[in-house]
Parts: C-alpha cells; sequence; structure tokens
C-alpha cells in the first residue's frame, strides 16, 4: 500500500532545519521519497491509495525509548499495555535490556507483525560473573530454570565456552548481549571479541565492577549504560563486585575529573555510545522514602546530571533512556520525562534532546540503516504533532498520529486502562540492590 504524507513540516532528524510544506510518500512498511509537495511527480501521487494532508502539522521521526525493561518479572498484560501507550505516545522502537526473553521475544514477534500496538523491540541477553545470580531478579527472569544457566541469562567464568555461549544467547534473536557486573576487564574484552566476531553486538554498564568504565570502553562494546557509573573512573580504590561499590568523591567529578574527561574522548574515539539514563535518579530519590535512600539517590543525581552534561559537551553520542519499570498511571511515555530531564539539567535544546531519541536512539540499537531519521529507504517511522517540539517539548503532547512500519495509528483511537482497584494487589518488584538499577 502507498501513502502520501502532504504538507507536514517535517524536522527529519538528520540534524537539518525543519523542512515546510512536505510530502512523504511511503510504500508498505520503508518511505520511498521524502521531497517538497511541489516537487512530487503527479504520476507518483496518483499511485497513492491513501493521501493524507498534514496542514503544516509537524512531523519528527519515531521516538527510541534505549533502557526499558517489559518483563521482570513477567507480566504480559501490563506490558502490552504499557508498549501501546508508549507507541500512541510517539515512541516506535525500544531496546529491552535484558529480561525474561522467552516472554520478550514473543512480545517482539507480535509487534513485529502487527498483532499488537507496540514498538519495535530489540532485546539483549545478559551475562554477567556468578556471583551474580543470587539477585532475586535472576529468578524472576528464569523461573522453571536455574538463573545463569539459561541462553538469556548467563554466568561466564574462567571455564566458560565464549563460542558457545554468544551462540546460544544469539539463538534467542537477541540484538545484542548485555554485559552487566561481576567481570574483569579481560572477560568483558573476551566477550566483546567474540561476539563480535559472530556478528552480535555488546551493550554494557559502564562500569562492570571490577571492569572499570576506562576498560569496559577499551573492550570495544557498543553502548554504555548509566552515566553515573563513569563516576567509577575517578576511584582510587580499587572496583572489586558489583555489590562492593567504593565511595565517590562527588565534588571531584562534578568538577571535571581529568580521568573522566580522557575516558569521554576516548568513547567519542571510538564512536561509543552513550544510554546516560540521566534521569533515573532524579525518579529514585522523588520516591526514596528513608531520609539517607533519599541523600545517596540525590547525590546521584547530581553526578548523573553532570556526567551526561560533560559527554554532550566531550561530543559524545547520548540517547535517551528511561530504565523506568512499567507503569501506566501516565497516559504518557516516560521518554517525554527524560527528554525534559535532558534539557533542563543536561543543557541540550529541545532539538537536540529529541535527536537522542531518535539518531542516537537507532545508533544504540545498530539500527541506523532503518531508524531515527525520516529518509528514503528507512522504515516508515514517524510522529505527527499540532505543535512545535524543537521550540518546546510539551509539543510531544500534541501528538495526533504515530506511524509504524507504515501502520497509521490515530492519537484518538488509543484509549488509556483505567488505574487498578487496588494498586497494593499488583506483583511487587523487589528494590534495587544497594540502589543500583534493575538489570
Amino acid at each position: 500500500m502507498i501513502a502520501a504524507y502532504r504538507g507536514a513540516t517535517l524536522l527529519d532528524g538528520t540534524g537539518a532545519p525543519a523542512r515546510p510544506a512536505t510530502t512523504i510518500l511511503v510504500d508498505g512498511e520503508r518511505i520511498r521519497l521524502v521531497a517538497p509537495d511541489a516537487d512530487v511527480p503527479a504520476a507518483l501521487l496518483e499511485l497513492a491509495e491513501t493521501v493524507v494532508d498534514l496542514d503544516g502539522r509537524h512531523v519528527i521521526p519515531g521516538l527510541i525509548d534505549s533502557h526499558q525493561h517489559i518483563a521482570t518479572p513477567p507480566d504480559r498484560p501490563t506490558a502490552e499495555a504499557t508498549l501501546a501507550r508508549d507507541l500512541y505516545g510517539g515512541v516506535t522502537a525500544t531496546r529491552d535490556m535484558a529480561d525474561d526473553l522467552r516472554q520478550v521475544s514473543d512480545i517482539a514477534r507480535a509487534s513485529l507483525v502487527g498483532e499488537i500496538p507496540a514498538p519495535d523491540i530489540h532485546y539483549a541477553a545478559l551475562m554477567a560473573g556468578p556471583g551474580f545470580f543470587d539477585d532475586p531478579r535472576t529468578w524472576q527472569v528464569s523461573q522453571g530454570a536455574t538463573p545463569g544457566q539459561v541462553p538469556w541469562m548467563q554466568a561466564v567464568d574462567a571455564g566458560t565456552d565464549l563460542p558457545l555461549a554468544v551462540a546460544m544467547a544469539r539463538g534467542t534473536f537477541a540484538t545484542a548481549i548485555k554485559v552487566y557486573a561481576d567481570l574483569t576487564g579481560e572477560t568483558v574484552a573476551a566477550i566483546t571479541a567474540e561476539a563480535h566476531r559472530q556478528n552480535i553486538a555488546v551493550w554494557a554498564h559502564a562500569a562492570v565492577f571490577p571492569a572499570t568504565p576506562a576498560q569496559v570502553v577499551t573492550a570495544g562494546v557498543d553502548s554504555v549504560s548509566h552515566a553515573h557509573l563513569l563516576a567509577y573512573q575517578t576511584t582510587a580504590d580499587e572496583l572489586t563486585a558489583y555489590r562492593s561499590k567504593p565511595r565517590l568523591d562527588a565534588d571531584r567529578v562534578l568538577a571535571g575529573d581529568p580521568a573522566i574527561l580522557e575516558l569521554l574522548a576516548e568513547m567519542r574515539r571510538r564512536g561509543t555510545v552513550l544510554d546516560a539514563t540521566a534521569g533515573l535518579w532524579a525518579r529514585i530519590a522523588a520516591e526514596a522514602g528513608e531520609p539517607e535512600a533519599k541523600e545517596r539517590a540525590t547525590a546521584n543525581d547530581a553526578i548523573s546530571a553532570a556526567l551526561t552534561r560533560q559527554a554532550i559537551d566531550a561530543g559524545v553520542t547520548v540517547s535517551a533512556g528511561t530504565d523506568r519499570d512499567p507503569d501506566l498511571t501516565d497516559p504518557w511515555p516516560p521518554l517525554y520525562d527524560e527528554l525534559d530531564y535532558l534539557v533542563g539539567r543536561c543543557g541540550m535544546t529541545p532539538a537536540e534532546a529529541l535527536r537522542a531519541a531518535s539518531y542516537a536512539g537507532a545508533l544504540s540499537i545498530g539500527a541506523l540503516a532503518d531508524m531515527g531519521t525520516v529518509e528514503p529507504g528507512k522504515l516508515a517511522n514517524f510522529a505527527v504533532l499540532d505543535a512545535d517540539p524543537a521550540q518546546d517539548l510539551a509539543a510531544l503532547r500534541t501528538v495526533t498520529a504515530v506511524v509504524k512500519r507504515g501502520r497509521h495509528h490515530a492519537r484518538a483511537d488509543y484509549r488509556h486502562p483505567e488505574p487498578a482497584a487496588d494498586p497494593a494487589a499488583a506483583p511487587a518488584d523487589p528494590q534495587p540492590e544497594n540502589g543500583t538499577p534493575r538489570a
């Protein structure tokens, strides 16, 4: 089916200025042509079965949440409802950063073929040291099997057959391997080399304990998550294990430590994407009940904001990820809050924040050939807004339609689920260990 979207004011995600009076010609799942309205050949327009007059409305690339969890623990109805909410808010792709992949892979399939309204899901299989697998989240996502001994969640030590382990991870149809915790720099490098040999990406925590941020980056991983973890490059204490993090000197980090600046320069040189999850600790601080927990989260929030800002200034590609539990209290995607944080606390302009959630998000997935910008040949993933988000991100809440893989989703068709009558009856999610974000 060919559809023509006429009269768009297009912010295409490439960094170019907005283009008024533009036509986007969609052929099946992909964009066939992007051109000024007056330059589109009449013969092409005659092929269109549907012509949509956007009347000057603003079009942006489909948004990408580069850090999400939809199945820890598995809850299919909540996951589907969360993803539908995201899609109708303009999110057309997401990175699931390790969950129960038996559930995630089926949801990803259903989204891909259009059985459910949801973003495309690109997910990771996790690898960590054996000591990590008493974490309660690991048994939540391995029920019926042994944590650390399943293809989507593997314990790695000196005796691991890495070619086999990587092949097993690939067998889950994962886009990447997520390197999480309790691994040395040498092991992170070995996993990364074998993964790349088998043509699968590696997404890692910015510090893997005992692997330092510099060791993670020089191992050649494709992206690192959680800006605040970069701060562990500044500590004089040895990193030993995930649960034994040394105390940080916040003032040293906030001032722009030379070790951090050197690390950021190396990330830029290598093209390592920073999935900053910048606003994560602000949310944890807001939700903290005990004064000590709130104080720790507030300190980590200051570090997260500062390091994200330093990364932006250093020219590192920063993507927008939320790392937020599925939560249906808000009818809008939590990605909006992350973009507001990137602008309000990290110095991005609204246009730069949008690019962090489109172009940079596509880089974080390794899918820039298919998404991240509105250009011919790419998937037809874009959102239509009544107002200009490059001037004010509040315009995201004026979305009228979302096109994903060429399918048109009218915002007017979205029905936000009613809140649960008894929130206390919902399944409890364990508290992050030591205030650390979920897997």
